[in-house]
């Protein structure tokens, strides 16, 4: 039983893009180091609105932080080359 729970969550796939082009943006601007106030900034956007944004990715890449969502994004190919 167990192995068939196994063998279904393995062939289960992630869309490729899981990420908005928005929460792309504020992904890569993590990865640089910026503060959440110096995203919005950059995007011209509200900080309350990166903050919206990565609750968002954390969710959806199930990442518990800004550096493992990175982490994931970057083992996940999402920022390209």
């Amino acid at each position: 039983m167990l192995e068939e729970t196994v063998s279904t969550l393995e062939e289960f796939n992630y869309p490729k893009m899981p990420l908005t082009k928005r929460e792309l943006e504020v992904l890569t601007h993590i990865k640089k180091g910026l503060t959440n106030e110096q995203i919005g900034k950059q995007l011209f956007i509200t900080e309350r609105t990166v903050k919206f944004h990565i609750t968002s990715i954390l969710s959806k890449l199930n990442a518990d932080n800004r550096t493992e969502a990175v982490d994931i994004g970057l083992r996940k190919g999402l920022f390209g080359t």
